[in-house]
């Protein structure tokens, strides 16, 4: 008896034991937050993170959520002023769980759900290092995207009648439908056409949503006259109605080093999934943005991209992710360029952030290397850097908010630069290496990915699946968008597209368009991206166009597959499997196309009297 309680005494402690955090775990449940009651977790969140802050060591930490449903609300959470890249630079703004400040800290979901009220970033991650999100999937309460489900269309009283899903949450005033967030309101200007399968539709891109007159049948039922889509639209079709307003990512990063996100799910954000801007190794693993299983009602996932990174460095590292329904690109690389206003001296200019939802964050630190693109032809003024000696803010008191900087470098700056031509200046120490391999893309808007970096490109072992536009673009931009930059080594292997380019985007000239925008190509002398390798990957189109490359040099396309279907009819302008402007030292061989290969009707070359082309098949 005394060894049998001895046996059992030992039991219990060592359950007791189990169930208690160690000095190096905080839970949210030790600040008094439960999960499943849709109690506000904004407030505890305050003193948790300002317990971390406050800790004296830097041992790493586990903060754990007991596996359930947290609610987070605008009331108590933190209140911050944020200048992220890509998106709209309406301050403040309101974050759920603002990590900043902060090292070694792992911050574990357990598998819980947040779901988030009002127009919030659930996370933010800043001035911080090894910082490791997992297990957590993100919501929200009230999405600001809608969309119809088209019920009857009656072409002979102009009357579209759909229900709008999801349910509520809108009003009609003036025989307008305004959408009504829990803590705000707008008006959809632009809609997304999706099939019952949740692919966007065939041909149906970027659609206007301009009725003259909603008004309501019956709760949720709508009708929808003078909308110049009645034409085109079938019973069963859904409409995502949107505005291209991006407030808030799901996730942002800034100023960061090291920071992993493992098992993390964003089902639904007002920008972006994931914006990272400045920081330094990024490591997604098993990073999604998606629905809710195939049962899920909802057609849509984020508002933009699903993943985008400014002005990174070291190596960006996305796998095992699937990005779906997003209302732009799977992944998004680039830096910025600012554009030259003023040579001050031989040593000093003046440069301005251009485009409205990139400028106010950091850009440059003291010691980076830079160099300068002549903008309408796209091509370096010299190769040699200019070092980065100091850098200063001239419109704001910091560089935080700012837009044009006082830039000085260590030596003397090319002749050229001036005021009287146009310039992009671009800083090459913060570009990353990139690994983007096993991931799904499918059933998005716009492009699957883009990758503008001279460092490393892997893109590897993907399926891209209905990709509305091109499936990759490598591009390059002094003059719109002004996302920098050159690449240098691009490997893209082992992947497989289905049915990519079944609409025309910006720059979708070809399921894997190379496409810096380039004012004056005719005039340019030097090429602006090179080194790229397209090899062992699996086509399955039902159009012509693989590849469209323009002002490149060094690109190899072998061992490939090219298989076709009957699934939608050939539509594209571009009647070529290639199309090269200005290209040099290209290689086709060794590839396998279904029906067959004839360089005078599946190759174009233009602008390249001088170049080699090579076909080995």
């Amino acid at each position: 008896m005394k060894s049998l309680f001895s046996v059992l005494f030992l039991s219990i402690l060592f359950f007791i034991n189990s169930c208690t955090y160690t000095s190096d775990t905080f839970s949210i449940a030790d600040y008094g937050i439960s999960p499943n009651t849709r109690e506000n977790v904004s407030a505890a969140a305050h003193r948790l993170i300002n317990d971390l802050q406050n800790r004296t060591d830097t041992a790493h930490i586990n903060v754990i959520f007991p596996k359930g449903t947290y609610h987070f609300y605008e009331d108590s959470a933190f209140v911050r002023e944020y200048y992220i890249s890509n998106h709209d630079q309406d301050n403040p703004k309101k974050v759920g769980l603002a990590l900043e400040n902060l090292k070694n800290i792992t911050i574990d979901g357990m598998g819980s759900t947040f779901i988030f009220h009002g127009r919030m970033i659930p996370i933010s991650i800043l001035n911080s290092e090894n910082i490791l999100l997992k297990n957590i999937y993100i919501d929200f309460e009230v999405p600001a995207l809608r969309q119809l489900n088209v019920l009857e269309v009656n072409k002979e009283t102009d009357e579209i009648i759909a229900e709008i899903y999801p349910n509520n949450n809108y009003r009609i005033e003036e025989g307008k439908l305004i959408i009504v967030g829990e803590t705000y309101e707008l008006i959809p200007n632009t809609a997304m056409s999706f099939n019952e399968d949740k692919r966007l539709t065939y041909l149906r891109r970027d659609l206007s949503f301009n009725p003259t007159k909603v008004s309501e049948r019956s709760p949720n039922i709508l009708s929808l006259n003078g909308w110049d889509q009645i034409n085109e639209t079938t019973p069963g079709e859904r409409f995502v109605l949107r505005s291209y307003f991006r407030p808030t990512p799901g996730i942002f990063i800034s100023e960061c080093k090291n920071t992993d996100i493992e098992n993390v799910t964003i089902h639904y954000a007002e920008g972006m999934g994931l914006l990272a801007q400045m920081s330094e190794n990024i490591n997604l693993n098993s990073f999604n943005v998606s629905l809710k299983g195939e049962d899920d009602p909802r057609y849509f996932t984020t508002q933009a991209d699903a993943t985008h990174f400014s002005a990174c460095k070291g190596v960006i590292v996305s796998k095992n992710g699937l990005y779906e329904n997003m209302a732009d690109d799977a992944i998004n690389v680039h830096g910025t360029y600012l554009k030259l206003l003023k040579r001050v001296d031989d040593y000093t200019i003046h440069a301005r952030y251009m485009h409205n939802q990139a400028w106010g964050f950091k850009w440059g630190t003291v010691g980076d290397s830079v160099q300068f693109v002549e903008s309408k032809k796209m091509e370096l003024v010299e190769e040699d850097v200019s070092i980065i000696q100091s850098i200063k803010s001239i419109d704001k008191p910091t560089e935080f908010g700012a837009k044009v900087f006082e830039i000085k470098f260590t030596n003397t700056i090319p002749k050229e630069i001036t005021e009287d031509g146009s310039f992009g200046v671009e800083n090459i120490s913060w570009t990353p290496e990139v690994v983007f391999s096993d991931n799904v893309i499918k059933n998005n808007r716009a492009r699957g990915t883009l990758f503008s970096t001279p460092k490393r490109v892997v893109c590897q072992g993907n399926l891209f699946d209905h990709t509305h536009g091109t499936a990759i673009l490598l591009c390059g931009d002094s003059n719109g968008w002004f996302e920098t930059g050159a690449c240098k080594e691009v490997i893209i292997k082992d992947n497989k597209f289905v049915n990519a380019l079944t609409a025309n985007y910006q720059f979708t000239n070809a399921i894997i368009s190379i496409y810096p925008e380039i004012p004056n190509l005719e005039a340019q002398t030097k090429f602006f991206h090179s080194g790229i390798v397209i090899e062992n990957n699996t086509f399955e189109m039902f159009d012509q166009p693989i590849v469209h490359a323009k002002s490149t040099d060094g690109l190899i396309f072998r061992n490939n597959t090219i298989l076709y279907n009957n699934d939608f009819e050939p539509f594209h302008w571009n009647k070529h499997m290639f199309f090269f402007e200005k290209v040099d030292n290209v290689l086709i061989e060794n590839n396998q196309f279904e029906r067959g290969f004839e360089a005078d009707k599946n190759l174009r070359v233009e602008l390249s009297d001088n170049s080699t082309v090579i076909i080995k098949q």
